[in-house]
């Protein structure tokens, strides 16, 4: 693109668009702020003109949802863009889908109001798909249900010399066990896959790799992220309700 037909920056704040895309084991490796770094380039080598901070060094308005893993693949990765100039959203992703890196893909976007708080504060909980081996199924369920029993469950995790201690059960909504099938629908021998509901807000965020340990399986052979799921407002503004702050 020449420098004469390349956008111009800007501050306006014409539209905000949340697109929601993918992350194959091709893109596993890029690591957050990267990922951001690869969809400004998207962007500018769609022509999108986006929206930027102001200040001595602009940044444009990008914002991922929620981080991903090392090696954890996705379907519901989100992330909100803020344009200055109004643009159909379906017409967006086809633009910006041929500039992306391999293994993110665009799979949809839609337009959300300019004066919602920013996106990680509205992601609650999220969803994924875990394969892991056992033994045998049935004492995989009954563990799985004896960790939902549980009023709590203290977890150390380490990171280095860091140690954290909290709650892990506190960071579960739901677990399920279903037998993993191969494609002719035959149960394959000693897997089965999980199907979670993690928090993933300001109280903390669940790891699928935890649990799988806290209910005594080897590593799983798969991690892959449903969806986020986000609320239209922000927590702060919960409390507020809950206080009768605001109106129902």
């Amino acid at each position: 693109m020449s420098e004469q037909a390349r956008p111009q920056r800007s501050s306006e704040k014409a539209q905000r668009i949340r697109v929601r895309f993918a992350r194959s084991a091709e893109a596993t490796a890029i690591g957050h702020l990267d990922v951001s770094r690869r969809w400004e380039a998207a962007f500018s080598g769609a022509g999108i003109v986006l929206s930027y901070s102001q200040g001595n060094r602009p940044t444009p308005r990008i914002t991922l949802a929620a981080g991903l893993a090392a090696g954890v693949t996705s379907e519901g990765e989100l992330l909100d863009v803020i344009l200055a100039e109004l643009t159909d959203p379906a017409r967006l992703i086809e633009r910006v889908r041929p500039h992306l890196p391999p293994g993110v893909d665009a799979l949809d976007a839609r337009e959300v109001g300019l004066g919602l708080p920013s996106l990680p504060t509205l992601v609650r909980w999220a969803d994924y798909e875990v394969d892991v081996c056992t033994d045998d199924i049935a004492v995989l369920r009954a563990s799985v249900d004896a960790f939902l029993a549980e009023a709590n469950h203290p977890w150390v995790d380490m990171r280095g010399e860091k140690r954290r201690e909290y709650d892990l059960r506190a960071l579960v909504q739901d677990i399920r066990v279903e037998p993993l099938c191969e494609a002719d629908s035959r149960p394959r021998e000693r897997a089965a896959r999980l199907s979670m509901r993690l928090r993933s807000d300001e109280i903390g965020v669940g790891r699928p790799d935890q649990v799988v340990k806290a209910l005594g399986l080897d590593e799983p052979s798969r991690i892959h992220r449903l969806r986020l799921i986000v609320s239209e407002t922000s927590p702060a503004h919960d409390a507020w309700r809950r206080r009768g702050r605001y109106a129902v």
